[in-house]
């Protein structure tokens, strides 16, 4: 399975907000979206970065209350780990597993197109347990 068949079925769209979105306004923003992690775009097709709950949580451990009114910029991750339509779920899975992020962004020739979290990952494998299961349990009673 590629991670263009977990965005056919998700869909491709991103919430993104500009770098200068304060961090108050991104928290509406994850909760009106019931999300976990916002990309950060000028233009809504670029990655200039990508700010998560655990992002925030740490930005107010470290400089508490004061970091609602900063920009998004002052606390988002710049170097955003990306993937292609084309990546095998089993790479992005050990991907986001050994680099302990739980979401990563879509690229097409640099254009957002997507975004996956390891909850889209971890459905798609139970997912195909679950076939395998079925398709072995056919075979065992000599259905299949």
């Amino acid at each position: 399975m590629r991670i263009s068949d977990v965005l056919r079925v998700k869909g491709g769209q991103v919430v993104t907000v500009p770098p200068e979105t304060l961090v108050e306004a991104l928290l509406s923003v994850l909760a009106e979206h019931r999300i976990g992690a916002i990309v950060v775009s000028r233009d809504g097709s670029s990655v200039d970065g990508i700010v998560s709950e655990r992002d925030i949580v740490r930005a107010l451990a470290a400089r508490g209350a004061a970091v609602l009114a900063e920009p998004v910029s002052a606390i988002h991750t710049a170097e955003v780990q990306s993937v292609a339509p084309e990546a095998a779920l089993e790479d992005v899975e050990r991907l986001m597993t050994e680099r302990r992020f739980r979401h990563v962004p879509v690229l097409v020739d640099g254009t957002l197109r997507g975004i996956v979290s390891i909850g889209d990952v971890v459905k798609e494998r139970i997912g195909e347990l679950e076939t395998e299961r079925s398709e072995l349990a056919g075979y065992i009673t000599g259905e299949r």
